[in-house]
């Protein structure tokens, strides 16, 4: 334990490789010759020569601060005892890290600590973990000869406000690592040192409870206490786990490297691992705590059928369940014809898992009907990338945003949907960067503690192509075009098209100015800083592809980076911010009807021909069905059975009435999932599901990341849901043969050019991988596009602003757009059976003060939401966050309804529904809707129902 502590902390970090000529600095440490980077620490400069120097305020995660003065040192030549975390190398220099007097110093700093600390070390839950007992050690104090005198903090209550972890301010040393870290780690400043002297102690916001306070719960703080002030709860409860284990993050695309700390088959807690490139030992509160859905009394453990959605489920054996799903599918088939049925992969689930669903439906049954749900959200970035860039897919690794100089925010809200990387972008803005906001609310980014947009675009809903055009516009007709960088990467003709494009009058910043609702002075200053302002990134999300011209508005962003050159470097790029933890990995395994694993066409007879070889079955060359097709062809009568692995698109998908209407013209539903959600409702067959904490397999996250999932538990059904799959087949009559989910890798790579490097082996060697990984890029690719693009030279597209069919009108005069919060989860399945649900326990709609005072609603009323798709009724959260004439709200809650209101508009190349935009009228209610009362009327029949089956 000592050891682990005084290596893993290393006081100031050396420069990073890259930034200049690195120059090497001699010095001798306790009589070794140790050679390091100017720069460099003496603290860490020891600990490289294996030379390790107490310590309780440094780590390598902080900056440097001297506090604790327990890494004193003596260098010859020099007064005094200096801070070694603090104090840099030079060339010569002499250090001694042991000697009486320094002996004598150390024990002295660690007898005032402890004069200041309680004497309660047994039964301290951070026994066997606490630095303030390793130093003590380490330092040879045995006894303690000061006692508390006047005021001090011992006596202090504790704060356990918050649902996860503990304050005990009597265990404080005031170290102000949790200070920092909340500053450097988070960026959210949430914590303070109030008062002086022994009264000195920790505060969270103005002193209140960490609850009240302006803390996000990321456990940061946590995790940098070196006592048992901060301490996770289930560690309290359970004690220190015993050995850990590295998985990867099922929340978001950010793809955190999480370790799960266990006693036996039990989570103790989850540590972000120090080494995960994607996240650099930062979490936030769903990663770090919001794990205990995977326990939760809800979980679906065993198979289920029944004939009709009215009659009681009946729980059945895994074979019986199997047996009746593939023996229902072949009956429809057998009378409707091949392609009456298919299936949706989830962006949830492993690698593996989409992949052997796309192979289920291609191989066994006999068609291309599979579908994802990111295609309900990132399909545009696949088509749009790929029609510009040539490759379906971000460009950069999150570290490349410390390289940025301008960061253009679009369509994104990185601090509650991507908040691990949103603290390396307001680390990288608070350095300097300089930052663009395009959204039509006051997003945190805007201004929150120490970041403030120097331009923030609150564009109307819908208008981001015109946005994007009129930025062309500047660009082009001021001169600000990197023209080396296009005449060497870039088609000529099709610049030259584009380029007279974006040069007309029609583009102009004015004449969009009533389109977009943004002035046009602030349209030509963004164009402007996007430009010239050095190394300039693009970081965008469902705000961008969820409208009807969401390909067209992805081109759009492609061609301002190849237009400003910010493409194929580290800083610049292109990068999608995916929702959920594997949209970037289910569109690369084939998870669309018209694209084999790899974003190659089906119609693609080489292709095809190499799949139809190594399945060993014919495949069909037509694309397939897309999950709205597959609803209208269910209401028509052709398309009667589905297999969806965790999804719920009855919640996720944009009018709930239509989606419900054609699952319940279905003949056989099979959904799998880890709980009855909302579509299980509708399901003919529950297959229990897995979740990533009883798996094996591989997440990819939105930089291109592939890491590992390791299963830390069995499976509490029995089976992982790659195993289902492979069982379903089976009894469809087409085996597949996998023992292990590595096996499934290693065909993916066998079939697929960009995994073609890609194996367990390696992902273990290596921790993960960006693809493309082959044998020119045998340890992955961080950065795309480098020296060409993918697909040769750059292709700028036209992309005339065409406005949505979903006008306001006097019916329906408001628009209403959609996003997430930082405590909930997509359709909050997981979130919500956590205690997550303290920050957020229901969906509520943002409305400005001017449209509610118009409307006579105050904060906090019920207010009805009416569109031309249906209506119902949420809270009223009066904010100046919102524009006059915008509402918004979230859609984590499925009795909220949200998607009862979204209509059936869609992105014109990828069907991607239109979720921000949809014309509403908002008036104060005192009941329910119609649709939330039959909703609680039908979910209250469907509980009754499982509980009797069960």
């Amino acid at each position: 334990m000592i050891e682990t502590i005084l290596t893993r902390d290393l006081g100031t970090p050396p420069p990073a490789a890259g930034d200049m000529a690195v120059e090497l600095v001699t010095l001798d440490i306790d009589g070794h010759a140790v050679g390091v980077p100017a720069g460099t620490s003496v603290m860490r400069a020891a600990a490289l020569a294996g030379i390790n120097i107490p310590k309780l305020c440094a780590t390598d995660s902080l900056q440097p601060f001297g506090s604790c003065r327990l890494c004193l040192v003596e260098i010859d030549g020099r007064r005094g005892y200096p801070a070694s975390c603090t104090t840099p190398v030079e060339q010569g220099m002499t250090v001694r890290t042991q000697s009486p007097r320094l002996q004598q110093l150390r024990q002295g700093v660690m007898e005032l600590y402890i004069s200041d600390h309680p004497l309660d070390c047994l039964t301290c839950p951070a026994n066997g973990d606490c630095e303030l007992q390793d130093m003590a050690g380490v330092t040879g104090l045995r006894e303690v000869r000061y006692g508390y005198q006047g005021a001090h903090h011992l006596d202090l209550a504790k704060d356990e406000s918050n649902p996860y972890f503990s304050f005990d301010s009597a265990k404080c040393i005031v170290c102000n690592r949790c200070v920092r870290a909340c500053e450097e780690t988070q960026g959210t400043f949430a914590l303070t040192i109030a008062g002086r002297g022994f009264e000195s102690r920790v505060a969270a916001g103005q002193s209140e409870p960490f609850m009240q306070s302006e803390c996000v719960s990321c456990g940061a703080c946590v995790q940098a206490c070196p006592t048992a002030t901060l301490q996770e709860k289930t560690v309290i409860r359970l004690g220190q786990g015993e050995h850990s284990i590295n998985t990867t993050c099922a929340y978001c695309g950010v793809g955190c490297s999480l370790n799960a700390e266990m006693k036996g088959s039990e989570v103790v807690r989850m540590v972000p691992a120090r080494d995960g490139k994607a996240n650099e030992g930062h979490a936030c509160v769903k990663g770090r705590f919001a794990w205990g859905y995977a326990t939760h009394k809800d979980r679906i453990l065993k198979p289920m059928i029944r004939a009709r959605i009215t009659d009681p489920w009946r729980e059945v054996s895994w074979d019986e369940a199997l047996d009746h799903a593939a023996s229902e599918f072949k009956r429809i088939q057998a009378a409707h014809g091949v392609d009456a049925i298919g299936g949706i992969v989830s962006s949830r689930c492993t690698n593996e898992e989409g992949y052997l669903v796309q192979k289920l439906v291609r191989a066994a049954f006999g068609n291309n009907n599979v579908d994802t749900c990111a295609r309900v959200c990132h399909s545009p970035t696949g088509y749009g990338l790929k029609q510009t860039l040539g490759e379906s897919a971000g460009t950069q690794s999150f570290k490349s945003v410390e390289r940025c100089d301008v960061v253009l925010v679009i369509g994104a809200n990185p601090t509650d949907g991507h908040p691990v990387f949103a603290s390396r972008l307001k680390k990288r803005l608070r350095q300097g960067a300089r930052l663009i906001v395009i959204d039509p609310r006051r997003i945190d980014l805007v201004e929150t503690a120490h970041v403030r947009a120097d331009v923030h675009l609150q564009l109307r809903p819908g208008t981001n192509v015109a946005v994007l055009s009129a930025m062309a516009h500047v660009i082009v007709t001021e001169g600000l075009l990197a023209t080396d960088f296009i005449a060497a990467r870039c088609e000529e003709r099709a610049f030259e098209q584009w380029r007279d494009f974006a040069a007309r009058p029609d583009n102009a910043p004015e004449a969009l100015e009533a389109v977009t609702g943004v002035a046009a002075p602030l349209l030509r200053a963004a164009a402007r800083l996007y430009a010239t302002g050095g190394n300039a990134a693009i970081y965008y999300g469902l705000g961008v592809t969820e409208h009807a011209q969401g390909s067209t508005a992805v081109m759009a962003i492609a061609n301002l980076a190849m237009a400003t050159g910010n493409v194929g470097r580290e800083g610049v790029g292109v990068n999608p911010l995916r929702g959920q933890n594997n949209v970037q990995g289910s569109c690369d395994i084939g998870s669309f009807p018209h694209e084999l694993p790899g974003y190659r066409h089906v119609a693609d007879a080489t292709v095809r021909g190499a799949f139809e070889q190594a399945w060993g079955v014919p495949l069909q060359a037509e694309p397939g069905l897309r999950i709205p097709n597959m609803f209208e062809a269910a209401l028509d009568g052709s398309f009667l059975g589905l297999y969806c692995q965790g999804e719920d698109i009855v919640q996720s998908d944009p009018n709930t009435r239509h989606v419900t209407a054609a699952l319940q013209a279905m003949e056989c539903v099979v959904v799998q999932d880890i709980f009855l959600n909302e579509t299980a409702k509708f399901a003919h067959v529950l297959l229990p599901g897995s979740s990533f904490l009883e798996k094996d397999g591989t997440f990819t996250n939105a930089e291109r990341r592939i890491s590992r999932v390791r299963k830390v538990m069995a499976p509490r059904a029995g089976y992982a849901d790659w195993e289902v799959t492979v069982q379903l087949s089976k009894h469809l009559g087409y085996p597949m043969d996998y023992r292990h989910p590595s096996e499934i890798m290693d065909e993916i790579a066998r079939l697929t050019p960009t995994f073609a490097g890609v194996s367990y082996a390696r992902l273990d060697a290596l921790g993960s991988i960006q693809w493309p990984c082959t044998a020119d890029a045998p340890e992955g690719t961080p950065t795309m596009h480098v020296d060409e693009f993918v697909r040769g030279k750059g292709r700028f597209i036209i992309t005339q602003y065409v406005g949505t069919s979903e006008k306001v009108t006097r019916k329906y005069p408001l628009i209403l757009t959609t996003g997430r919060i930082l405590s909930q989860y997509n359709v909050g399945a997981q979130t919500r059976r956590t205690d997550n649900v303290q920050w957020h326990d229901e969906d509520r709609l943002e409305i400005h003060p001017h449209d509610a005072q118009e409307r006579g609603i105050a904060d906090g009323d019920w207010v009805g939401i009416a569109s031309r798709a249906g209506e119902t009724v949420l809270r009223a959260l009066v904010t100046e966050r919102m524009q006059p004439g915008v509402v918004y709200t979230t859609f984590h809650f499925p009795e909220s309804g949200a998607n009862v209101i979204t209509t059936e508009n869609s992105d014109w190349a990828t069907n991607c529904p239109e979720y921000k935009v949809t014309a509403v009228q908002v008036l104060p209610v005192s009941q329910p809707s119609a649709w939330q009362q039959a909703y609680q009327r039908f979910s209250a029949a469907q509980a009754r129902l499982a509980d009797a089956g069960a």
